[in-house]
């Protein structure tokens, strides 16, 4: 029992990762993602930030899951969400407010990410209080993870630096359409399909699937093929 609870604490903690990272299985929290992601030192400011919120809301909510009515359940998690927000930007404001100045209307907007509502949402309201600390942690560091790679490609591409430190702009003439949306955008569907092919060659299974926490098949764009794969799978065993 003992290493069955281990080996779940260790799911949930991993699953944020890669089976089921944010931006790159999920695809949530694309627009911070696109927005900030020109300099890796703005990346890993909001994956910090988003990751205390993420822990921070998921441990209240979590706690409280049992006295809050269903009726005002996305209210009430909102209001938890918000106060951790406040928190984080008026730290960010008062120690690095060249950060809060780089990330601008992306902080205070972590309070809609559906990133930290979704999980609050699938996994906080419904598990403990440290099996939802594991989640948030997870989910956190997977963004960030995301958030500080693609923040690097770009500038490094873009701008010839990485953490404002100079590397190729004296070798390389910048390619300026990097940090663009088209070239975030082309990063993004890049590294979306290094991360489904990476999840596909583990896990034998078509990358495209029903995941771990799925709410079920309404309204899924991914309904008829998720009920592919589970009765190829079903005649399969």
């Amino acid at each position: 029992m003992a290493e069955q609870k281990k080996g779940g604490h260790l799911k949930n903690l991993t699953n944020g990762l890669l089976k089921e990272n944010p931006v790159l299985r999920l695809v949530l929290g694309t627009c911070p993602t696109m927005a900030v992601t020109t300099m890796a030192a703005n990346g890993l400011g909001m994956g910090i930030a988003a990751t205390v919120v993420l822990i921070g809301s998921n441990l209240v909510i979590s706690l409280l899951r049992n006295f809050i009515p269903k009726q005002v359940r996305i209210p009430a998690y909102i209001t938890v969400i918000a106060g951790f927000v406040t928190m984080v930007q008026l730290i960010v404001k008062a120690f690095a407010p060249d950060l809060d100045k780089a990330l601008g209307i992306f902080l205070p907007l972590i309070v809609v990410n559906c990133i930290i509502l979704g999980r609050a949402e699938m996994f906080a309201s419904k598990h403990g209080p440290l099996d939802s600390v594991l989640d948030g942690l997870g989910m956190g560091v997977g963004f960030t993870v995301v958030l500080v790679i693609m923040g690097s490609i770009r500038e490094i591409i873009g701008s010839g630096t990485w953490f404002g430190i100079a590397l190729t702009a004296d070798l390389i003439t910048p390619m300026g359409i990097m940090k663009l949306a088209p070239g975030g955008f082309f990063l993004f569907g890049c590294l979306m399909a290094l991360a489904n092919k990476i999840t596909e060659k583990k896990t034998g299974k078509p990358a495209v699937g029903k995941m771990d926490g799925c709410a079920g098949c309404a309204g899924c764009a991914n309904k008829e093929i998720c009920g592919e794969i589970e009765k190829r799978e079903e005649g399969e065993n």
